[in-house]
């Protein structure tokens, strides 16, 4: 078994049957064209045609990259989880994919003796979802069967050897998947698995002051790191990759990559041998297009880390420059968000009765013309004001800027763009008061838009969000 490091959460798996290629993001511009990467690739998704099967663990735009897939071959397999909503299914066959599906923890073949088991982060158990979420946004009155559209992981072995990659799975929610794939599967030559955060936070708190940035860029760091370890010690696998979640913020929001929870990728290096038995587990990190023959630890070049300048200028020089999707849009009037709101207003009240949420803290979101919607979440209704002042809201607000251009995308609704995933690509600046984060505030939001088409899909693509 070979594993090739290609960027972010891809990988290529080569057994001596089959070729699975995992996550596929392999060009800039993910998450309305902030997310790129760095160095930039020396390959083309083209190079991929003749894999047999990709694997995609979630719907998350640095693992189901549109834009990459649109290049590749759609003749070739595409490998899911049988999530409850059909949503990742649909976007992989509206590319012209096969999308096949695949039960919670069933070893499917997929040649010689190569096979793969897909199983879900939450175990196919809603409850666990909404307990470790503090949330119960699932329809309580459907079929409670199936995945709750967190996340995936895949073991794939080839007879020999076996490899799990977890992609973004959530610790502690993933440990019972986890624990029955070590009770089935016993040694694991390889594991793949998250060590960085791939969120907003804290770049995008603009009411944190440099100093304020850094301490919980540090500190979300070392949590992702102490959540890693959790992986290891169950595993024990001889070699372990840390991986996914790294990215390098493009255009406006270049400025922020100071900010970002991606720490230099040999800096986590050294934390991961300074935890871990290295005699017993050998840490993997791999530059770009490098592989690792898993039967004998070979390496096909040395880890070299960046240099840190080159990634400056090419930050400043090529990425700063960029413009996002939404950058030759018309610019919205005020009558436009006026016509909008009523309606995403009536939307977003649907889904916070479905999961029973409110809160006195109230949502702003400055528009155009010096004009700020005023928006409860329990129930009072919307205003539309001028002259804000933050002090006059006693239970709390968070403040939400963003783009005109891309706030009337996500007015338009899903088929235009997402909130969570605005939210991850650093394209909403959220400040708040008091400084707390109120998980079920931003999963309601999650339905703020006038399009009422796919209800269920815009449930289930906000949950995965929060799994990151």
């Amino acid at each position: 078994m070979q594993v090739t490091y290609l960027e972010s959460a891809a990988v290529l798996v080569e057994t001596a049957d089959v070729d699975v290629l995992c996550d596929p993001w392999l060009i800039d511009g993910a998450y309305y064209g902030s997310w790129a990467h760095y160095p930039d690739p020396d390959f083309e998704p083209e190079d991929f045609n003749d894999v047999d099967y990709i694997y995609i663990s979630h719907v998350h735009p640095d693992h189901f990259h549109p834009e990459t897939l649109k290049r590749m071959d759609t003749d070739i397999p595409v490998l899911i989880h049988d999530y409850r909503w059909d949503y990742l299914k649909d976007a992989v066959e509206d590319l012209g994919f096969e999308a096949i599906e695949l039960s919670h923890d069933e070893r499917t073949h997929l040649g010689g003796d190569t096979h793969i088991n897909v199983l879900a982060a939450d175990g196919c158990d809603p409850e666990l979802c909404g307990n470790f979420f503090g949330c119960t946004w699932y329809d309580t009155e459907a079929d409670q069967t199936g995945s709750t559209q967190v996340d995936s992981m895949a073991v794939i072995d080839d007879g020999e050897h076996t490899l799990v990659n977890t992609n973004d799975c959530p610790y502690p929610m993933a440990e019972s998947s986890c624990q029955k794939i070590k009770a089935d599967y016993g040694d694991i030559d390889m594991l793949c698995h998250q060590y960085s955060a791939a969120q907003f936070y804290p770049q995008a708190v603009t009411n944190y002051d440099h100093e304020e940035k850094i301490a919980e860029r540090d500190r979300v760091i070392q949590e992702k790191h102490e959540l890693a370890l959790n992986f290891i010690d169950l595993f024990e696998p001889t070699y372990y990759l840390p991986f996914a979640g790294e990215y390098v913020l493009a255009g406006d929001l270049a400025h922020l990559n100071e900010y970002t929870a991606n720490p230099p990728r040999e800096e986590a290096k050294a934390f991961f041998e300074s935890h871990v038995d290295t005699d017993a587990h050998e840490c993997v990190f791999l530059n770009s297009g490098e592989h690792i023959d898993v039967a004998t630890g070979e390496r096909s070049a040395p880890f070299t880390p960046v240099d840190k300048a080159a990634k400056q200028r090419y930050i400043e020089e090529e990425l700063a420059p960029r413009s996002f999707d939404f950058d030759d849009d018309p610019m919205p009037t005020i009558d436009e968000f006026r016509a909008y709101v009523p309606l995403a207003y009536e939307n977003m009240e649907g889904k916070r009765a479905r999961i029973g949420y409110e809160t006195d803290t109230t949502v702003l979101i400055p528009l155009v013309d010096g004009v700020c919607l005023e928006l409860s979440m329990n129930g009072e209704g919307f205003e539309f004001v001028t002259d804000v002042d933050t002090d006059d809201y006693d239970d709390g607000w968070v403040k939400m800027e963003v783009e005109p251009r891309l706030l009337k995308r996500l007015f338009e609704g899903p088929h235009r763009a997402y909130w969570a995933d605005a939210k991850i690509g650093s394209h909403i600046g959220i400040s708040k008061e008091p400084d707390i984060y109120e998980r079920g505030l931003y999963n309601v939001l999650g339905s703020f838009h006038a399009d009422g088409a796919d209800v269920q899909a815009t449930a289930s693509h906000d949950a995965t969000a929060e799994s990151d």
